[in-house]
């Protein structure tokens, strides 16, 4: 256990499972107080089960990040529980994988007004939280298909490449008042069952390994220490390696989707 997260507030959106799931129990295990935030109440309610069976507690909130209204709420609602918020990780995200000639406007909207305006609008109401008590630390958590692409991924990769961007703007707008903001870049982390997963699909990464929600987590723990406040406006890409491989060919076995799946 770090004792620079002992008893800090962070607030984790997509806590009900995979990536979220596993920054909350981190967070927890060095001490800190996780507050949930996902629109799936079943999928949060396991996530508090898990922390309390590890002997940790922790608060959560059903919101829908794609409306502000909502999201203005919770933190109005932390302010007033808690009294403060320290950490803010903004992982909540979806894509839909469509033909750009048959993605709909309402479509597009859902998934750019869920990931890259409810990154915003999360960021924005945590910084008026944590400017009141010196400071704090925001990850964005984007995706590898920010810079690289397949197929039918316009909506997702828009979104993912706007938060770069914001994260960058952020960084600069927010460090006056001692708040960092950084993003991290996953490529393929899975989520599922690890051991299913296939000897080409660990090998075709250079590190030889497909990735796991805790290596995330470490980056976040990383990324979010009072010790690495020179830390902001950057973005760490963790996939292996994978977005520095050059692929010429792909044989008939092997999709794109499993050589560049990405977050």
């Amino acid at each position: 256990m770090q004792a620079d997260y002992i008893d800090k507030i962070v607030l984790i959106t997509g806590a009900g499972a995979g990536i979220g799931r596993a920054l909350a129990i981190a967070y927890a295990e060095q001490g800190a107080v996780p507050v949930l935030v996902d629109k799936n109440e079943a999928g949060l309610e396991q996530t508090e089960v898990l922390l309390q069976e590890a002997g940790y507690d922790s608060l959560s909130f059903v919101i829908d990040m794609s409306k502000p209204d909502e999201i203005i709420r919770l933190f109005h609602d932390v302010e007033t529980v808690l009294g403060r918020l320290d950490i803010v990780i903004n992982n909540a995200g979806f894509g839909i994988w469509k033909s750009p000639y048959e993605l709909s406007i309402d479509e597009w909207d859902s998934v750019v007004n869920t990931n890259l305006r409810g990154t915003f609008v999360c960021s924005r109401e945590a910084a008026k939280l944590m400017r009141a008590t010196g400071g704090g630390a925001i990850v964005n958590i984007s995706s590898t298909r920010a810079v690289m692409s397949e197929p039918n991924s316009e909506a997702y990769a828009a979104s993912k490449g706007g938060i770069l961007s914001l994260t960058h703007a952020l960084a600069v707008s927010l460090g006056p008042d001692r708040i960092t903001v950084n993003a991290i870049c996953p490529g393929w982390i899975e989520t599922g069952d690890y051991d299913k997963l296939r000897p080409q699909d660990h090998v075709q990464h250079p590190s030889q390994r497909v990735g796991k929600p805790a290596d995330i987590a470490r980056a976040c723990l990383y990324l979010t220490g009072p010790g690495n406040d020179f830390v902001t406006g950057t973005q760490i890409t963790i996939d292996g390696g994978m977005t520095r491989k050059m692929i010429y060919y792909l044989s008939r076995e092997d999709s794109l989707f499993n050589v560049v799946r990405g977050r």
